[in-house]
């Protein structure tokens, strides 16, 4: 009997060793120290820049050029080594997919379109870190539940991905929200588009739109967004000004200017200027410098945060926030 068994094993061996699956992960800690209106505050925040996670990806061929790939993330405080989302593991993504010459499609929970990399390849703070007026003052859905996806195959510079969400179970049938990101590359300029509706109670309409170019050692960015829904409700748009040096291959500094006007008419605007130095000491350690001072005006209550940081709210409607933020990002 075992001389037949054998070969069997061989082969599901062979079969196994056609796949991969990886371990990865980051761990991104900062200090922060932050007057929101009321006096210097120091606390340490996860995930600032780059949300603090570990997860499994992984992939099977099934011929053709086309593989089975699935990803499970959990996010976590690297401050305390809690759970993002109490109660739940993988709270960042768990999808599987298809991934063939015709494009990449996805099933599960995963990020919306509009996310990293789409907004961070707007702003030269990559939407992270209290540095980023595009993120501080725009809305988007971060994260999308029971998500259908497909992510096209780039052609001629040009890609699109397309994503509906169903609604989760109890909470009614049909569509829960649908969202659509569109790309095109030529030479050193970028353009990009994409929109989101999600239906609900706390349904929220958002657009993005913006270009990026590349003059030598220097990228501008330059973002247009608006939005209309979410609890408390948003209803905003504006504009993000901003640009990266690449002053060394390990070296890079950045600069920004956003602002937000309220739709609503009630004169709740808000304006940010910042500025970043990033030094890469290795090809996993990245280290951050970010300085950002935010002026709202009116009854405005926007705040400095980050890309898993809810920031500190401000002392009193119309309050002034400023901050300076030191971080570390490892990779693995």
């Amino acid at each position: 009997m075992l001389f037949y068994a054998l070969p069997l094993l061989a082969t599901a061996g062979t079969v196994r060793a056609q796949g991969s699956v990886t371990l990865y992960g980051t761990l991104d800690t900062s200090i922060e120290v932050t007057n929101p209106g009321n006096g210097w505050t120091a606390r340490m925040d996860s995930g600032a820049y780059r949300g603090s996670r570990v997860g499994l990806r992984g992939s099977e061929p099934l011929g053709n050029d086309t593989s089975v790939i699935f990803d499970l993330e959990n996010g976590f405080g690297s401050a305390n080594g809690t759970l993002d989302t109490a109660g739940t593991l993988f709270n960042r993504q768990a999808w599987v997919g298809l991934d063939a010459p015709w494009g990449e499609t996805r099933f599960g929970r995963q990020y919306s379109p509009l996310y990293i990399p789409f907004k961070g390849g707007l702003d030269a703070f990559g939407a992270g870190t209290i540095g980023s007026g595009l993120n501080n003052l725009s809305k988007i859905t971060p994260y999308t539940d029971n998500a259908l996806t497909w992510i096209s195959p780039s052609v001629g510079g040009f890609n699109v991905t397309g994503m509906a969400a169903l609604r989760d179970p109890g909470d009614g049938n049909g569509i829960g929200g649908y969202y659509m990101t569109a790309n095109y590359t030529l030479d050193a300029l970028q353009l990009s588009y994409a929109r989101q509706q999600t239906h609900g109670d706390a349904g929220l309409r958002a657009n993005l739109a913006g270009a990026s170019y590349l003059f030598g050692p220097v990228r501008t960015y330059v973002a247009l967004f608006n939005g209309d829904g979410g609890t408390p409700r948003y209803h905003d748009d504006g504009v993000s000004l901003s640009a990266s040096w690449a002053i060394s291959p390990l070296a890079r500094a950045s600069l920004g200017y956003a602002h937000a006007r309220d739709r609503s008419g009630e004169g709740n605007n808000a304006d940010q200027f910042s500025v970043a130095f990033e030094y890469t000491l290795s090809r996993s350690l990245l280290l951050y410098f970010t300085a950002a001072d935010l002026e709202n005006r009116g009854n405005a209550t926007f705040t400095l945060r980050g890309v898993n940081v809810t920031g500190l709210p401000v002392a009193y409607p119309g309050a002034p926030v400023r901050g300076v933020q030191l971080g570390m990002i490892e990779r693995f």
